[in-house]
């Protein structure tokens, strides 16, 4: 006879999985401000400028967007790179991140 699933033990992991999940993507984001260097900026400017972001419908502008970042993390993956300062914790933050 098989043995009966356990539905709570299961719920349970996957409640646990989608918290470390989120928790893990607010780290990064944290990380990522900083490796831009955005966390000098006022913290109601950060938010205007992101709220213009989402808001911007032209697509010339999100792919000259998407195109910077992309720039911007091929840099900073690479030893050495010339993204400042904050190019190590950018590099270090998105191996560590993956480690439970």
């Amino acid at each position: 006879m098989r043995k009966p699933r356990d539905f709570d033990a299961e719920l349970k992991a996957l409640t646990d999985r989608a918290k470390h999940l989120k928790d893990r993507k607010l780290q990064q984001l944290g990380e990522l401000v900083i490796a831009t260097g955005a966390d000098a900026l006022p913290i109601e400017q950060l938010a205007g400028l992101l709220l213009a972001g989402v808001e911007n419908k032209e697509s010339n502008a999100k792919e000259s967007w998407r195109k910077r970042g992309a720039a911007f993390f091929q840099r900073t993956a690479r030893p050495g790179g010339s993204a400042g300062e904050h190019s190590g914790s950018a590099a270090s933050g998105n191996g560590s991140a993956q480690s439970p």
